[in-house]
């Protein structure tokens, strides 16, 4: 049964900004380890995955119906990429105890200028 969906939507260039003016304090504040290791081994379009994660966290807050707020928090959610590619969030802290024993699907997609993610939690019917 799903229980939330969530989209999101992020403005690369924004997401380059951020990268330029607040560098390595804007990462540690918004991503996982994972997820900057995955992100710098893109080089000069790193900002690209890093958007298309920032859009999954935002998805995922939308998803669970709280925002940013209600123990939500960005290093609570975090993307990491199967060796086919396939993106897999995984959660930690409060949202990992209250989300944890659902399915949770994720889908990012993104442009030079436009990144995308799509978050539907599911949970499996006791009978």
């Amino acid at each position: 049964m799903i229980v939330g969906i969530g989209t999101d939507v992020v403005d690369v260039p924004r997401i380059l900004a951020a990268l330029d003016e607040y560098g390595e304090r804007f990462l540690v504040k918004v991503f996982t380890d994972e997820e900057i290791a995955y992100c710098n081994r893109f080089g000069e379009t790193r900002y690209l995955h890093f958007a298309a994660r920032f859009a999954a966290k935002e998805a995922f807050s939308k998803a669970v119906k709280t925002g940013m707020r209600d123990g939500m928090s960005f290093k609570q959610v975090g993307i990491r990429n199967l060796a086919s590619g396939e993106p897999i969030m995984e959660l930690f802290g409060t949202m990992q105890e209250r989300w944890g024993s659902h399915t949770i699907h994720v889908s990012l997609s993104h442009t030079a200028t436009v990144a995308l993610a799509v978050v539907v939690i599911e949970s499996v019917l006791q009978s």
